[in-house]
């Protein structure tokens, strides 16, 4: 049992060792260092939790590649993004702006917790002022005269 543990073990290794990282898309190592800053910063529309740099979908890659050759276009930082927005609105902006459009989606979790603490304060000052007769009493688990135990 201890060999084929082993044996086991050595292959995961030999394994490992073989992989190799990805080559980079872009021969300019600064071209694609802006690209993965910028990509950090727009939201994968498909997995929607996760950034397009971060993202395995098919239509991150391509929305990366395009990042790419708008950066090998000569485009700014401030104009690809505002390209990505125009195009798929401010949804595709992990940090969405604060605005009339997002003000519940940045507020709300905020607001909900306040009125949630507010409820709880309310009914906990309201049983403390309830008398104890008001209260139902805990039913004791005494088994019947008539039925054998």
């Amino acid at each position: 049992m201890r060999r084929l543990l082993t044996v086991l073990m050595l292959a995961l290794l030999s394994l490992g060792a073989m992989a190799k990282d990805a080559p980079p898309a872009s021969d300019d190592p600064v071209l694609e260092a802006r690209m993965v800053r910028i990509a950090a910063e727009l939201r994968c529309l498909v997995c929607q939790n996760e950034t397009i740099a971060g993202s395995s979908a098919d239509l991150a890659a391509d929305l990366r590649q395009q990042v790419r050759t708008m950066l090998r276009e000569g485009k700014s930082d401030d104009e690809i993004i505002k390209y990505m927005t125009d195009r798929y609105g401010d949804f595709v902006l992990y940090r969405p702006p604060v605005k009339g459009t997002t003000w519940l989606l940045w507020f709300g979790p905020a607001l909900l917790l306040v009125g949630g603490l507010v409820v709880l304060v309310v009914v906990l000052r309201k049983r403390l002022r309830m008398s104890a007769d008001r209260f139902e009493p805990d039913e004791l688990d005494v088994p019947d005269e008539g039925t054998p135990s």
